[in-house]
């Protein structure tokens, strides 16, 4: 069943809504893709602010509007500084992300993707098919952060239950995305291949997610909404479709030039993209 044109306008007002809202967003995330996470929320209209040291982190996630945590470059000073923001964040109830990059591959990144899920309730968590697996206590098939297998209607299902158990609404992103509050499925399927022939791809996504987050908890909170789940669900699924949808601009405009060009491209397609564009484009669906 299609999303009805209502529901799809609201969600891509949300992308307009960064922009008013210059959401400020606070990353802990990949030193690989840092620079890459900041352009892509500077892109969207957000204010990035990447603080990973301890002795600062639980005060900068005090002050944002949305802390995205990201363990692709793991290691011991910044589990300690995940958690220090993290439950900064928590006592003011501002929204958190996390990206569980890799969980599966190591003893030490699948202890801390589940040692944060125990811990805190994320308003999302996003992940391939293979980390949200390990994170259901399944056994994901992983290497580094590549996942394994076709993207399937199972994938859904693995979110929702996933969304069940935590309480956060779940994205498992690949070739189609699926993102479940665990009662609704929602499926995307905007993007394009070259998106996985870049390094960064989802990590920008879950970069931009925070700004996407923060545009949904501050519409909610306008429209007097106490219920924020809702708002968590749309917002996830409009930044998924955003990302994809610039994907397929990046790739016109770079054509046959290549891969480095494609990445300065999506860049380049999320700085243009408007919620009017973002409503005629995004091909979304719910069951």
């Amino acid at each position: 069943m299609s999303c009805n044109t209502c529901e799809t306008q609201a969600i891509a007002s949300l992308c307009d809504d960064i922009r008013t809202l210059r959401p400020l967003v606070h990353c802990i995330t990949n030193y690989v893709t840092v620079n890459d996470c900041a352009n892509i929320l500077l892109a969207a209209g957000a204010a990035p602010v990447m603080a990973d040291d301890r002795a600062e982190a639980a005060e900068i996630a005090s002050i944002a509007q949305a802390l995205v945590i990201n363990i692709g470059t793991l290691n011991e000073r910044t589990i300690e500084s995940m958690k220090l923001a993290a439950r900064a964040a928590a006592k003011k109830n501002i929204p958190i992300l996390l990206d569980p990059v890799g969980a599966g591959a190591s003893a030490l990144r699948t202890k801390t993707a589940l040692s944060l899920v125990e811990e805190f309730r994320f308003a999302v968590i996003r992940g391939n098919r293979s980390e949200i697996a390990v994170l259901l206590g399944g056994q994901g098939g992983t290497r580094g952060v590549d996942a394994t297998g076709q993207a399937t209607e199972a994938d859904g299902e693995t979110a929702a239950r996933l969304a069940e158990k935590t309480g956060a609404v779940v994205a498992v992103t690949g070739a189609v995305d699926y993102i479940s509050d665990g009662a609704k499925i929602l499926s995307v399927s905007n993007g394009h291949p070259m998106m996985a022939q870049i390094t960064g791809s989802g990590c920008m996504l879950s970069a931009l997610l925070g700004a996407w987050l923060a545009s949904g908890r501050a519409a909610a909170r306008d429209a007097g909404r106490a219920e924020i789940t809702g708002s968590d669900l749309h917002a996830a699924a409009g930044g998924i479709a955003a990302i994809g949808l610039a994907g397929e601009a990046a790739a016109r405009a770079a054509g046959a030039a290549g891969t480095g060009s494609f990445r300065v491209a999506l860049i380049d397609a999320v700085s243009r993209l408007d919620g009017r564009t973002l409503g005629e484009g995004m091909r979304l669906d719910a069951r």
